[in-house]
């Protein structure tokens, strides 16, 4: 049975049919799902399953890639992302992304954080160091990092760097934000402080997070979608599909039975 997001929930993503494929391999087969808005949904499953192919699809991220096709629909509030008309650049700024490695910009933490804000034209200083202090407060690094704004930020922590791209993927105000293996690469203590800004975030934002870590998943995430082998196996609350869930291969991966 296919989970139904609560009627009084709006939806932020509409996922209908959608496949991927590079070259003549296919990567994504028929997936269809609703994002909730507002809410942490999480992407689950064995390397190489389709979770991060996913996740760019829902800003066109795999454009990149030679030879690319793919068939169906993704909707954001009524745009047809897939379509050709769409303007790519303006839908980045819609949904933001985060990735797995770090990749703050060789130049000031001030300036990473307002790159985009100065890309689409805004040159007040004022304004400008006002939105770094906001977004830096709301990626939880503004006290880390206030009193050395015009250090380079490739002088950072791995984690500070993390949350510095948050923080930079957040100056444009999305509506959505992709957060692909945001931790992946980080120690325990940094981990706990990105999870809890994921928590925090989806206070402003709809966030949706690729995670290899299935502990990581059931603290942040409110839904989670299981993948395997390119296909959607199942989509639930997050507490249901780790204590109850209805598909056998859910069952034998979150109990490490394979994966």
């Amino acid at each position: 049975m296919v989970y139904q997001l609560p009627a009084d929930l709006p939806i932020a993503l509409k996922v209908s049919n959608l496949s991927l494929y590079y070259g003549n391999k296919q990567i994504l087969d028929n997936i269809t799902l609703n994002i909730p808005k507002n809410r942490v949904t999480a992407l689950i499953g064995p390397s190489g399953c389709g979770k991060s192919a996913l996740l760019r699809c829902f800003n066109r991220m795999n454009d990149l890639i030679d030879r690319v096709r793919t068939t169906g629909s993704v909707m954001l509030e009524g745009l047809e992302v897939n379509k050709s008309s769409t303007d790519v650049i303006g839908l980045r700024r819609r949904i933001g992304m985060v990735f797995q490695k770090s990749n703050p910009f060789p130049m000031t933490i001030l300036e990473n954080v307002v790159y985009g804000l100065k890309i689409a034209g805004i040159k007040d200083r004022a304004l400008l160091r006002e939105a770094c202090e906001q977004c830096l407060r709301a990626a939880a690094l503004w006290d880390e990092v206030k009193d050395r704004l015009e250090a380079n930020a490739l002088s950072l922590s791995g984690g500070q760097m993390q949350r510095l791209c948050i923080a930079r993927a957040i100056a444009i105000n999305p509506e959505v934000l992709l957060l692909d293996e945001p931790c992946s690469a980080l120690d325990p203590i940094a981990t706990a402080r990105i999870e809890k800004l994921i928590h925090d975030l989806r206070e402003r934002y709809t966030v949706v997070v690729v995670t290899h870590n299935m502990q990581q998943a059931s603290r942040v995430a409110d839904y989670t979608a299981f993948l395997l082998d390119g296909g959607l196996v199942e989509f639930n609350e997050t507490e249901t599909l780790f204590t109850m869930p209805d598909q056998t291969r859910t069952e034998d991966y979150i109990t490490g039975r394979f994966g």
